[in-house]
C-alpha cells in the first residue's frame, strides 16, 4: 500500500491484528519454555518483588480483578494455578488464598529472563525511535477515543 492508502486505514483494525499476533508470538515462545503467560502473571501478581504491593496471598477472584486489564477471556486462572500448585511454586491456605513459595519466586525470576528474547523477536527490524513514535501515536489515539491509560 502507498503511504496515502496506509493513512486511510482504520487504526482499530491494525491494532487488533497486531494484538492477536503479538500475544500469539509471546505465548508460543513462553510455551516453548514450558510455561504460560497466565502462569507468569500469577507468579508476578503474588510476588512482593514484582507486581504485588505487599506479597500477601490472594484468592482467584482477587487475582482476576488485579489482572482485569490484561487477562484474556480464554485464560483459566484456576487451571493455571493448579499447575503452579503441583509444581510447588504456589501454596494455598484454608481461606483459598494463593501464596508464592520460595521455589515460585525463583521460577518467576528465571521466567522473567525470557522477556528480553521475546522482546527482541517482536522488535526485530524496528529501531527504538520508531517504536517510541508508534507508542506515542497509539497513546494519542487512545486519548482521542476517550480512553485512559495513555
Amino acid at each position: 500500500m502507498s503511504d496515502d492508502q496506509l493513512a486511510g486505514q482504520p487504526a482499530a483494525y491494525w491494532t487488533g491484528v497486531a494484538y492477536k499476533a503479538l500475544i500469539a508470538c509471546t505465548r508460543a515462545q513462553q510455551a516453548e519454555k514450558g510455561y504460560t503467560q497466565p502462569q507468569f502473571w500469577l507468579l508476578r501478581n503474588l510476588s512482593a518483588n514484582d507486581i504485588s504491593p505487599d506479597g500477601q496471598g490472594m484468592t482467584l477472584p482477587e487475582l482476576r480483578e488485579a489482572m482485569a486489564s490484561y487477562i484474556r477471556p480464554e485464560d483459566d486462572l484456576a487451571a493455571e494455578a493448579e499447575v503452579l500448585l503441583e509444581r510447588g511454586w504456589l501454596t494455598q491456605d484454608t481461606e483459598n488464598r494463593l501464596w508464592l513459595t520460595e521455589e515460585g519466586e525463583q521460577a518467576r525470576v528465571g521466567l522473567a529472563r525470557n522477556a528480553p528474547a521475546i522482546r527482541a523477536t517482536l522488535h526485530q527490524g524496528i529501531d527504538d525511535a520508531d517504536y517510541i513514535t508508534t507508542v506515542k501515536v497509539l497513546q494519542q489515539l487512545i486519548r482521542n477515543a476517550g480512553g485512559t491509560g495513555a
